[in-house]
């Protein structure tokens, strides 16, 4: 029998705000003529860790991990502001809103979780983590690079956010865009 892989991730859900200010922020860019690709608001999110494809049989020790880490993790604030690109503005992509605030406990929280699951096999991030939320992605090679500069000057009022769980995703990926599934919610700082 062959094992089902799941293409995983763990991520914090984002308040309803940021959907609104994602709508203001794709204004800027909507005559463009390059192809962007813009995130559902359904799925808009602060990314943890993509932990790529994943045999089905091990979420279930992914879960294991995950629960020890948030059972001692207290709940903690985080504010939303700024907008970005990856890697440089001449030929973005991705765009992104920033994630500012007291990063110590996110990025601690970041840090546990690459070092456990390291230990299952995810191999952690050489990237240092910087924490955003993915608006739009833009591939390449197309006729045309977007103009990002309206974009990245755009401001927008700070949106504070508490973080008091993180979730565990399966993302399938289908002609029409990515389907999300909610595998597991973790509270933050409870027993389970």
């Amino acid at each position: 029998m062959i094992e089902k892989l799941l293409r995983t991730f763990l991520a914090v859900p984002v308040p309803d705000e940021v959907r609104s200010k994602k709508n203001m922020l794709y204004s800027t860019l909507e005559g463009s003529p390059a192809k962007i690709n813009w995130v559902k608001n359904i799925h808009l999110h602060l990314t943890l860790k993509f932990l790529g494809y994943t045999p089905e049989l091990s979420n279930s020790e992914v879960i294991d991990h995950i629960e020890t880490i948030t059972r001692d993790v207290k709940p903690f604030n985080l504010t939303i502001e700024e907008t970005g690109c990856f890697p440089i503005p001449e030929r973005p992509r991705a765009l992104w809103m920033g994630v500012t605030g007291d990063l110590k406990p996110l990025l601690n929280l970041v840090s546990r979780i690459e070092r456990s699951l390291d230990g299952l096999g995810f191999p952690k991030e050489r990237q240092v983590y910087s924490p955003h939320i993915t608006l739009a992605r833009v591939k390449y090679p197309q006729k045309w690079t977007p103009d990002v500069g309206l974009f990245l000057k755009s401001s927008y009022d700070p949106i504070d956010f508490p973080v008091d769980r993180v979730q565990f995703f399966s993302s399938e990926l289908l002609p029409t865009g990515a389907v999300y599934t909610l595998l597991k919610s973790f509270p933050l700082g409870e027993t389970v």
